[in-house]
């Protein structure tokens, strides 16, 4: 969960986060998740996964962090 991406930083500041099911994951994702249910994906506008995240909080805050606009998808 620690591979690192190289993020375009020009144009569209959008990112949209997403609860994911644990279970819908490979089976690498699914071990290193523990206990959880659920994680959040943060996604570009292109759909490209940026970050995969314990909580919708912190999808919100690291979003943040790298000066994009977060929106939930339900």
């Amino acid at each position: 969960m620690n591979t690192p991406i190289e993020i375009n930083t020009e144009g569209d500041r959008i990112v949209y986060v997403k609860a994911v099911d644990v279970a819908d994951l490979p089976r690498e994702l699914r071990e290193q998740a523990g206990d959880l249910d659920q994680l959040y994906a943060v996604h570009d506008s292109d759909g490209q996964q940026l970050a995969l995240v314990a909580d919708r909080k912190l999808a919100f805050i690291l979003a943040r962090e790298h000066d994009f606009s977060p929106v939930a998808v339900h």
